[in-house]
């Protein structure tokens, strides 16, 4: 029987920058810091949460961002169940991050915006 999730892991162009995007707009903190092995030897990672959430990040080898692409196989975005969307949306505004879809419709409320990596992220208020 599955739990939950345990992780999501990224691939991102800058760790730093990623880890105060996701700091300042989620709170998450440092966890674990260091280096994994990737296609041409280690790389950094670490990992970033708050609770029992918790995201991996490793620094990719060649920079550039994620082109997500609902017509082709892979995954497209990761969602969160908030409280309130409320302090999101301020938040956002404040990080000039811009929501490009805002919904309202059964079973809840949910915006859509991207990352600094160009990584999809839904916010999603029942």
């Amino acid at each position: 029987m599955i739990k939950r999730i345990e992780h999501i892991n990224i691939t991102v162009s800058n760790l730093e920058k990623s880890y105060d995007f996701y700091h300042q707009l989620f709170g998450f903190k440092k966890t674990w810091e260091g280096t994994a092995f990737a296609e041409v030897g280690q790389v950094r990672c670490c990992h970033l949460g708050i609770g029992e959430i918790y995201l991996s990040f490793f620094e990719a080898e060649e920079k550039g961002n994620y082109q997500p692409n609902y017509g082709i196989n892979g995954i497209n975005h990761f969602a969160f169940e908030v409280e309130s969307l409320i302090p999101f949306r301020e938040k956002l505004k404040e990080l000039n991050v811009n929501i490009h879809i805002d919904e309202n419709y059964e079973p809840g409320e949910r915006i859509y915006f991207y990352d600094p990596n160009g990584v999809e992220i839904e916010l999603v208020e029942y």
